[in-house]
Formats: structure tokens, C-alpha cells, sequence
């Protein structure tokens, strides 16, 4: 523990950039502790206060700015396989999208404070156009709010803190096993709530090729798009009705409760599809399926796609 604390006290600045690049390009290694412990050790290392600070909103804005760019380049796509890979299922871009488009650039004054919102919201920013300058200016003000909330509270409570890390060192061994316990817990409790997540979606699904034959029977089911308003843009499957924020929460639905009810979405596990299908089973309907693959599934297989109007 004295080895870490040393390196600390020695690279403070550089170990800082380092953990805070990494969390905020996604690596599941929590910056806020250390922002904390450094800090509090502020007299004892060979930094300032502003320099500890400069230094974390750089490295933040660097991690964010290559979201940035990259929802830029490639948008939905990026935000996506974020949606796949985090250990935060309230990541989703459903929810980011709302948020962001409410609230605009100044969402990112508070993102590094929602767990999972930070990488998905700068990436958002880029695929829908918000003007770099502006994506700057609201991240970097995010960053120091962020930043410096924990640095204010490690100097806050420096002897506090010091007296933690006095008995973590004088544990030795036991306290490096200390710390590395509590990382464990928090990975492991991080991907519990994934894995209950994704087991909470579990229910009967329907394919591409099922859904295109029952189009072509001529008796088509009641389909429902449930995409963010990004994702609309590329167009939708024939006949599928848009499912807004508000008609979600009410979840009107112009279908007989024993008829074939279709919903898709473009995350990862038909995440959106499946919360509202099962919202839907509980309002009545017997018959409700998400489509494997969602739109995505669908454009792959061949199947031609409507504008929206």
C-alpha cells in the first residue's frame, strides 16, 4: 500500500491523466477516488490545487473529444456498441438521447456524475452536429465541475482521509488485498445488475423472415418502432407506427389485446423492445414479441424500409 501511495505523492499529476483517460473512455476504473486521495494529499505531493485540476479536465476533454469525433463519423453505430459493452445498463441511448436533447450541450455540465452517461452523451453530441465549440466549452466546465468536487472534498476531509490510508499502509499487504476487494465488489455488483438486465429481457422473440411473412399474408400485426428520434432517421419498417417518449409512459396502443403486436428498437439484446413489449403484456396484450436483430436484423436481411413523413 506504501508503494501505491508512494507513486502517488511522486506521479500524482501523470497517474491522475492516466485513470481519468481511461475511465472516460470507458475502462471500468473509478478516477473520482483518486481525484479524492490526491486531493487530500495536496501538501504532500508536487502539485497545486489548479495544476491537479487542469490536469484532470484535460485528460477528460481528450477521452471525450474522441467519442466526439468518432459519433461524428460513424453516429448510432458507436452509440450502440457503448450501449453493448458497458457495465451500466442505464447507459442506454434511449435515455442519454432524451436527456441530451432536453437539456442540449449543457447535460454535459452533469454527465460525469451519471454513471454510463459521459461517453455515450459526447459521442451523441457528435452525431447530431453539436458544433465543436460548444461541445468544448460545456465538457470542460463539466469536467471541472466533476473534478473538482472531488478534489474540494479531498482537501475537505485531507485528515480524514490520511488517517484511512495510514491504516490501509500499516495493513501492509492486507490492505493492497483491502482495496483490491473493493474493486472486485464493485465490478462483480456492476455486472450483477447487467446480467440481471439482460435476464429481465428474456422472453419469446420473433425473426425477420417471420415478421416479412406474416407482411406478405396480407394480415399484418400491429408494429411499433421504438427507436430514439437519431436512429428514425434512417428510415422504418413498413407499416410501423412511432412509439414516443409520452406514448410510452401511457402506452396507447391502437391494436386488439389478442393480436400480434411487433416492437423493435436498434440496442444491443432488443433492450428498448423488450421493456416495452413486457409494459405492454402488463396493459393486456397477450401476443407481444420484440423482432431478433431489430431494424438492424431487418435492412441486413434485404427487407425495404420506409421514410418517414
Amino acid at each position: 500500500m506504501s508503494f501505491l501511495l508512494n507513486l502517488i505523492e511522486q506521479y500524482g499529476l501523470l497517474f491522475v491523466f492516466g485513470n481519468v483517460l481511461l475511465e472516460q473512455l470507458g475502462a471500468p476504473i473509478p478516477a473520482y477516488p483518486t481525484l479524492v486521495i490526491t486531493g487530500a494529499l495536496l501538501d504532500k505531493g508536487d502539485y497545486s490545487a489548479p495544476m491537479l485540476l487542469l490536469v484532470a479536465v484535460l485528460a477528460a476533454l481528450i477521452a471525450d473529444f474522441a467519442w466526439y469525433m468518432a459519433g461524428r463519423r460513424y453516429g448510432g453505430r458507436v452509440m450502440a456498441r457503448l450501449c453493448k459493452i458497458s457495465l451500466s445498463p442505464d447507459s442506454c441511448v434511449r435515455q442519454t438521447e432524451a436527456m441530451y436533447i432536453r437539456y442540449g450541450p449543457a447535460s454535459l455540465l452533469v454527465a460525469k456524475f451519471i454513471p454510463g452517461f459521459a461517453s455515450v452523451a459526447s459521442a451523441l453530441a457528435g452525431a447530431i452536429g453539436t458544433r465543436p465549440a460548444k461541445f468544448i466549452i460545456f465538457d470542460a466546465l463539466g469536467a471541472a465541475l466533476w473534478a473538482g468536487s472531488a478534489i474540494f472534498l479531498g482537501s475537505l476531509f485531507s485528515s480524514a482521509v490520511a488517517d484511512l490510508l495510514d491504516i490501509l499502509t500499516s495493513l501492509g499487504k492486507w490492505g493492497i488485498l483491502l482495496v483490491a476487494l473493493a474493486f472486485a465488489v464493485y465490478l462483480a455488483k456492476k455486472w450483477w445488475q447487467r446480467h440481471s438486465f439482460l435476464k429481465d429481457l428474456r422472453m419469446a422473440r420473433i425473426t425477420v423472415d417471420e415478421l416479412d411473412q406474416l407482411l406478405k399474408n396480407g394480415t399484418p400485426p400491429t408494429i411499433i418502432d421504438v427507436r430514439s428520434g437519431l436512429a428514425q432517421q434512417g428510415g422504418k419498417i413498413p407499416g410501423a407506427m412511432v412509439l414516443s417518449d409520452d406514448d410510452i409512459s401511457a402506452l396507447v396502443v391502437n391494436a386488439e389485446l389478442d393480436s400480434e403486436v411487433i416492437v423493435y428498437c436498434a440496442c444491443p439484446n432488443e433492450a428498448s423492445a423488450a421493456r416495452i413489449a413486457k409494459k405492454l403484456m402488463a396493459r393486456g396484450y397477450r401476443r407481444v414479441r420484440p423482432l431478433t436483430g431489430g431494424i438492424d436484423a431487418w435492412v441486413a436481411a434485404g427487407h425495404s424500409i420506409d421514410e418517414f413523413v
